[in-house]
């Protein structure tokens, strides 16, 4: 039968690669499958799968048959280098009807024996994400319709490489983040303290955290931020700020120069990361706050017999935001007998389509003084039932300090 020949060969060719059916497997076993398929439908003997670390710039083998050392050896190829990284530079298809050792660089897929190439770029949203290539041993020359086939496949391929990327970054962002997340707060006298995190659903797993450690000083430290974007690489940065944090919270007396040296590890480590953070140190004796703010939403603080407020403290510029800045300032407030301070991120009171003054005002309503479980039990199930799509991490400090006679 001639290769290609034919409307029923054309056919069969279009529907052992769209095949509804091999969407039901898992992707190993889908690539796997696919990678089978082709070499059937185009006679080749070898089919890979190369995908981009976007980071190093290279294509990984992923998935290969009749390269499968590859996989093993975990083969990367520079873009731009040798027939793989052209084909992912170029954005383009490259077919090879005589190969030499000039056109590739990796020495097994020359090692094979492989005489004629064909590969394709693989695309998500106008991104190359791999390139996808089959070979054979004999010389070879392929047509249009081969290439519009591995085209096809490709297509199927990036779907399914992606599903799994995300997958895979998701879970590892989620198990991060909670290793990071205190298992329970400390117990600290003069303070009782609760606190929550809840993934977003749309958006995926951020880099919101809280933290509260005791301060050799006996100053309690309490820390609340958020990364911007979501996914594994947010949940990295946030859990480098955290431990750098609270390593800066050792050698500082206020909070305003500990987020200093923050910023400037964030401009020298984590080029092109934004954050907001809260730091707060509460004193020894439980009667006062210093306060120091990058960017993030104030406090509220409830007081028993007064409407819960949020503190008009001066906010200072994000970290990551420029390498010139004024100087970071903090504040001294009072921290009254039996009153709550509260820090949360965005994902508490922001809205879309709403001004997020108006989720403030929502919440500050939803706040009665008393056990800090009780406060931030209420508070969920108040706001949290709206949210949706960002993450919420909430913190309540309780002062279970009693005015003297």
């Amino acid at each position: 039968m001639a290769r290609g020949g034919g409307s029923d060969e054309r056919l069969r060719r279009i529907e052992a690669v769209a095949d509804a059916a091999l969407s039901q497997l898992g992707v190993t076993d889908f690539l796997d499958e696919l990678l089978d398929r082709l070499r059937e439908v185009l006679r080749v003997d070898t089919a890979a799968i190369l995908l981009l670390d976007a980071h190093a710039q290279q294509l990984v083998v992923t998935a290969a048959k009749g390269l499968e050392e590859e996989v093993r050896r975990g083969v990367r190829i520079s873009v731009g280098s040798g027939f793989a990284g052209r084909i992912a530079r170029d954005r383009q298809p490259v077919m090879l009807d005589d190969v030499t050792a000039a056109d590739v660089v990796s020495p097994i897929l020359f090692g094979t024996g492989v005489r004629s190439l064909l590969g394709v770029p693989m695309f998500t949203g106008g991104e190359v994400i791999g390139v996808l290539h089959v070979g054979c041993l004999k010389p070879h020359r392929f047509t249009d319709d081969d290439v519009k086939l591995l085209q096809l496949a490709g297509e199927r391929a990036s779907l399914a490489s992606q599903a799994r990327a995300g997958s895979i970054d998701r879970a590892a962002a989620l198990a991060l983040q909670r290793s990071l997340l205190p298992t329970h707060l400390p117990d600290e006298p003069g303070v009782d303290m609760a606190a929550r995190y809840v993934p977003g659903h749309d958006a995926g797993v951020g880099g919101d955290w809280y933290d509260v450690f005791a301060l050799p000083s006996g100053w309690l430290g309490v820390v609340i931020g958020d990364v911007s974007g979501h996914g594994l690489r947010s949940a990295v940065v946030m859990g480098r700020l955290r431990s750098a944090l609270r390593a800066y919270a050792l050698v500082c007396d206020d909070p305003a120069s500990a987020l200093t040296l923050l910023d400037r590890k964030v401009h020298h480590f984590e080029t092109g990361s934004l954050a907001t953070v809260l730091y707060a140190m509460i004193s020894p004796d439980r009667t006062t706050i210093q306060l120091s703010l990058a960017g993030h939403l104030q406090p509220i603080l409830a007081a028993p017999g007064r409407p819960a407020i949020a503190l008009n403290n001066p906010v200072d510029l994000p970290l990551g935001t420029g390498p010139r800045q004024p100087a970071r300032r903090y504040t001294e407030v009072v921290f009254p007998p039996e009153a709550a301070l509260i820090c949360y991120t965005d994902g508490l009171v922001e809205r879309r389509g709403e001004v997020i003054d108006i989720g403030i005002r929502r919440l500050c309503s939803a706040i009665e003084p008393g056990p800090a479980e009780s406060v931030c039990a209420r508070i969920m199930t108040t706001l949290a039932a709206e949210q949706a799509t960002d993450d919420i991490a909430l913190l309540a400090i309780h002062s279970t300090r009693r005015d003297q006679p």
